[in-house]
């Protein structure tokens, strides 16, 4: 077996066309005959290149819209071959088969279909390649004496070897290559069966005409036309995502990583770095943490992160005070934190943030006053991303997964219960919902004070990760930068005897907010009363275990 083998045929079928005419006139120009199938011949043909279509190789017609074009054994057993097995080669010589050495296929764009609003159920079928997988895994079999290119990305490398080396390419190159097909008609396999399994029994629309000749790589996905049931979870889950990154390391030094992606352009993960040092496994977990937290609120708001947990947060009517009040909660634990903003980050507030060292700052956009501002901050990473929704949280364990729905609960003034005597006051009322917002992103036991500062919400204290919901109470008073005199509290979930209350009304606060739902509930309101405090219950939780 020679490790280099030559191109004499290749066969192209794309959907992504970008590169397309450049690679195959690469092709053509180390002598290699070129078949195609459609929409990708034509593009080779309007640039000028000769171009032998797919009917004329296999001597029969695309057929049924398009659904039958390659699945022929004129193609796949030109494909298949294996071209130092005697039988093989006599077979296929028999039969009048000639060889194909390469397969070109980037797969039908099934998951930007699936993901249309209100797409037709027949519309999201069509798009199921079928002879784009088959070729690829065809292909990727027999490594050994084909050549398969499943993505635009490997154009260039594969153009410079065959320059390299006479129009061959080597043994360990092909090897790569069908390790790839086969991990992409994975994903794009898995895409199709999370679509599907979303879609209830019988759901159908207007017939739409067949899809072009049009392919992509895949990721796994629902429909947004047809989503899972709320509480319905998938009957097999399958998580597939290309590495984007490999990370110097972990949590920790002796810890190896890498970031992967869904490849949807959202979120963090896929967030654009615009300045600054290489990403860390810990950074990419605060920032998550971070955006999450801002993304609860509607107006201006300014979360500082460390370590998961909130330093502070600010609400503002521009980002810079925000970002003040977010500070002044605890501008001790600010110090080498991450910072998330859910508006455009101005010049005024870029100032501010780099009189701080900060690890890293997330926002939807940055001016370019503000990303000059921050310039000087060489080190600083700066990161523009598109808001992702984040339906389910998948978390291993050893032996299996966990998933569940994602804590979307949210309360509102009129879904609250008055549990006390006295009820809040306007303003407790506004600063007890903003601490629950805030609690819910705080990892469990967790108690959250806050107050109002000219009408805007402020962290003052917060009691992460405790063991008791009394030291989180006291803890929380511990941390606290502002006075407490005056502010609220938020129990993320309920209080099991009236020791951790009294600890709070200790701290200073006047009233608290909690779901509610203890044996001894009855024996914690009775306190609050005592105490001459607010209580309103929830009726949700919003414990946060990691």
């Amino acid at each position: 077996m020679s490790d280099f083998k030559a191109v004499e045929r290749a066969l192209l079928s794309v959907t992504d066309k970008s590169g397309l005419v450049e690679f195959a006139r690469a092709l053509s120009g180390f002598g290699v005959e070129l078949v195609s199938t459609g929409g990708t011949a034509k593009a080779l043909r309007d640039a000028g290149l000769v171009v032998k279509d797919i009917s004329e190789l296999t001597g029969f017609p695309e057929m049924l819209d398009g659904r039958v074009k390659t699945l022929h054994p004129v193609v796949h057993g030109g494909i298949l071959h294996r071209r130092e097995d005697p039988a093989h080669v006599e077979a296929v010589k028999a039969h009048g088969i000639g060889p194909i050495d390469m397969v070109v296929v980037n797969l039908y764009a099934f998951e930007k279909t699936a993901a249309k609003p209100g797409v037709a159920f027949e519309e999201i079928v069509e798009n199921i390649d079928i002879g784009g997988p088959s070729m690829l895994r065809s292909a990727a079999k027999n490594f050994e004496d084909v050549a398969v290119v499943s993505g635009v990305d490997e154009y260039g490398p594969v153009m410079e070897e065959m320059a390299a080396n006479g129009g061959k390419l080597g043994y360990e190159t092909r090897w790569r290559l069908a390790k790839k097909a086969f991990a992409v008609t994975a994903a794009y396999d898995a895409g199709i069966a999370s679509t599907l399994e979303g879609i209830p029994s019988g759901a159908k629309a207007p017939s739409l005409e067949g899809a072009d000749d049009g392919r992509a790589e895949a990721r796994p996905l629902q429909s947004e036309a047809y989503p899972l049931q709320s509480g319905e979870m998938p009957q097999t889950l399958r998580v597939i995502a290309g590495q984007k990154a490999a990370l110097r390391y972990g949590e920790n030094p002796h810890q190896k990583a890498a970031l992967y992606t869904d490849g949807s352009g959202l979120g963090i993960a896929n967030a654009e770095q615009l300045q600054g040092k290489e990403l860390s496994y810990n950074n990419l977990v605060d920032l998550d943490a971070c955006w999450a937290l801002v993304s609860e609120f509607d107006a201006t708001a300014v979360a500082i992160i460390k370590h998961t947990n909130p330093c502070g947060v600010g609400m503002g009517a521009t980002v810079a005070e925000a970002y003040k009040r977010a500070l002044a909660a605890d501008p001790v634990s600010a110090f080498g934190g991450v910072i998330g903003v859910n508006r455009t980050v101005d010049g005024e507030a870029a100032a501010e943030i780099a009189k701080l060292f900060v690890e890293a700052v997330v926002a939807p956009e940055f001016t370019a006053e503000a990303l000059a501002a921050l310039a000087g901050k060489k080190n600083l990473r700066v990161l523009r991303l598109k808001p992702a929704k984040v339906e389910r949280v998948v978390k291993q364990i050893s032996g299996g997964f966990l998933v569940q729905d994602e804590d979307a609960a949210v309360v509102s003034a009129a879904s609250l219960t008055v549990a006390t005597v006295r009820k809040p006051t306007d303003q407790e009322l506004a600063a007890l919902i903003f601490a629950w917002r805030v609690c819910k992103h705080v990892k469990s036991n967790a108690i959250v004070y806050a107050r109002l500062d000219a009408g805007f919400g402020q962290t003052v204290g917060v009691g992460a990760g405790q063991m008791s919901r009394v030291d989180a109470a006291k803890f929380g008073a511990v941390k606290a930068a502002l006075p407490l005199a005056g502010t609220v509290a938020a129990s993320d979930a309920f209080f099991p005897f009236p020791d951790g209350l009294e600890a709070i009304a200790e701290a200073g606060a006047t009233a608290v907010i909690q779901p509610g739902g203890s044996m001894r509930d009855a024996e914690v309101v009775a306190a609050a009363d005592r105490l001459g405090m607010a209580m309103v219950m929830t009726g949700v939780r919003h414990f946060r275990h990691g």
